[in-house]
């Protein structure tokens, strides 16, 4: 082989060596190329993950919130309602109260009921004597049914008449008036008392009228505001 021949062969392996080294380089690029993209693709959608995550776990917060606002809201309109509710069955007993002022005004019916209260009184404590209490303003008006409602009481009880004493220094609070609105008052009625002061039997007006809202108080709250503010 001469000069020529290996010269030619030589460049022939030459050629050979840079077209094995080009495939090669053409393989590496591809390949990285591919893992490039691989790459790229995961991150792109970890990154599509988290931001998902973060808008869901947004989400969630703004509802919660909503919740919270919602029942707050419905909490502050309950208690508004309850209250308006409240100011009205309050008015009610204020009217009512009002009301029981003009039961002594009429004198000759509010004897009768003062006669009554003693006597019902009397059968509830069931005493040989027993300590009567009433407002100044109504002392006259009391002495002057205690005859009758011993008579009475007597006749009912199948008892001999009971003492009364009627107390002379301590009375009931006089009634409401503008110069003390905010003292104690009594509309009305009589307290009894055993002597020993063990048993004490309330019936001035107020004390009955609030013994009647009290009970009463669900049966009116229900005729009105309906079945289930009762």
């Amino acid at each position: 082989m001469n000069d020529a021949d290996v010269s030619k062969q030589i460049q022939q392996m030459v050629r050979f060596i840079h077209q094995e080294a080009e495939e090669k380089a053409s393989e590496i690029s591809v390949s990285a190329e591919e893992e490039f993209n691989i790459e790229k693709l995961q991150l792109v959608e970890a990154e599509k993950k988290k931001i998902r995550q973060e808008y869901e776990r947004k989400e969630k917060q703004v509802e919660v919130r909503k919740k919270i606002e919602y029942s707050m809201q419905l909490n502050a309109s309950r208690i508004k309602v309850l209250q308006a509710q409240d100011d009205l069955v309050n008015k009610m007993k204020e009217d009512a109260m009002k009301e029981l002022l003009r039961v002594s005004h009429n004198h000759h019916e509010y004897k009768d009921l003062l006669k009554d209260l003693i006597v019902q009184g009397l059968l509830r404590l069931k005493e040989p004597a027993v300590l009567l209490r009433c407002r100044k303003e109504d002392h006259h008006h009391v002495e002057s049914v205690l005859h009758s409602a011993k008579h009475e009481y007597a006749s009912k009880a199948d008892v001999h008449e009971p003492e009364i004493l009627v107390d002379h220094d301590v009375y009931l609070p006089p009634a409401p008036s503008h110069h003390d609105a905010h003292g104690q008052f009594c509309s009305g009625g009589i307290v009894l008392a055993s002597i020993d002061g063990k048993i004490v039997y309330e019936s001035s007006l107020d004390a009955r009228l609030e013994v009647v809202f009290r009970k009463k108080l669900p049966e009116i709250r229900k005729l009105l505001f309906g079945q289930n503010a009762a």
